[in-house]
């Protein structure tokens, strides 16, 4: 019997790294173009920044502090481990003074101990000449795009404010560049019935990916979408963590086995949570979904 089931992170990472590696995360106190007006106001509809950020990062320290910061945290048990500075809430591109940008990843590739960026952002927001620095840096770098979904119907119902075609775009310039990438995607979004979840992995596919990101969907308060599913405007897809992860098992089944999979669920805090409250944590979720695909694999 196989020991796994799938390509996951730690896979992927083995790969560039021959020492353990842990993400920290950076506030660099970034925007999004559909926040601005560069492109749309209000942002994503399901979007609360507040859910992704440690306690260690705030946009008000140095990106180099936060990063020192995190660092303590994690070497009291990891004497050892080495980092990558992840560039994670909003739109870790958005902005046209590029040496700005540049001056941002250089500082974080200036502190002990990382040895790697990892950029967050969206497919509209990657130019070709800040590509072509990020390929040139003498570090290891990996971009990861929002796609979220491969309906333009979809992406347009959440006020993401691009279209699947600027993932594809983005996705093939990168790859061309030499710099691994990955997609995060939302499984659940209002109107997609599993069908067009997994037609949005067969997608996927087609690209150069290196990882994905999966997570349910999550309803937290605070967003547009929290008020509109309040009145009634339209309703979710509402998984148990038993459905969800009857849904991991379908799109493990239809995804390119050489993409890893980094995550199949996230965990917004307690206090912002409405939807859903399944009460496990994310290694215990993974745990049920292995011990499906266990079962699976025995019955065969």
């Amino acid at each position: 019997m196989p020991a796994k089931f799938y390509r996951d992170y730690s896979d992927f990472l083995s790969e560039h790294f021959g020492c353990k590696v842990q993400k920290l995360t950076v506030n660099a106190g970034f925007s999004c173009p559909n926040r601005d007006g560069t492109k749309g106001y209000g942002g994503c509809t399901y979007c609360n920044n507040q859910t992704f950020n440690p306690e260690y990062c705030a946009p008000s320290l140095s990106v180099s502090d936060q990063l020192r910061r995190g660092r303590e945290f994690f070497a009291r048990k990891y004497p050892d481990m080495s980092y990558l500075a992840y560039f994670q809430a909003y739109t870790n591109t958005h902005s046209d003074d590029i040496e700005r940008l540049m001056g941002l990843y250089e500082e974080a590739l200036s502190v002990e101990g990382v040895v790697g960026l990892i950029i967050g952002t969206r497919p509209d927001c990657m130019p070709q000449t800040l590509l072509d620095r990020l390929a040139a840096l003498p570090a290891w770098v990996m971009i990861e795009y929002g796609a979220e979904s491969a309906c333009d119907v979809t992406l347009e119902k959440i006020n993401r404010c691009h279209t699947w075609a600027d993932t594809v775009d983005a996705v093939n310039r990168t790859h061309r560049a030499g710099i691994p990438c990955g997609l995060h995607l939302i499984m659940g979004l209002p109107g997609e019935d599993e069908e067009c979840m997994l037609t949005t992995v067969g997608r996927v596919n087609e690209l150069p990916v290196d990882t994905v990101k999966f997570h349910q969907l999550q309803l937290v308060r605070g967003t547009r979408m929290a008020r509109d599913v309040e009145q009634g405007l339209y309703d979710i897809p509402r998984f148990t963590a038993e459905e969800y992860a009857d849904l991991c098992v379908k799109m493990l089944a239809r995804l390119r086995p050489d993409i890893a999979v980094e995550r199949f669920v996230s965990q917004s805090p307690s206090d912002l949570l409405i939807y859903p409250r399944w009460g496990l944590k994310n290694y215990q979720f993974t745990n049920m979904l292995n011990n499906r695909l266990r079962e699976l694999h025995e019955f065969k």
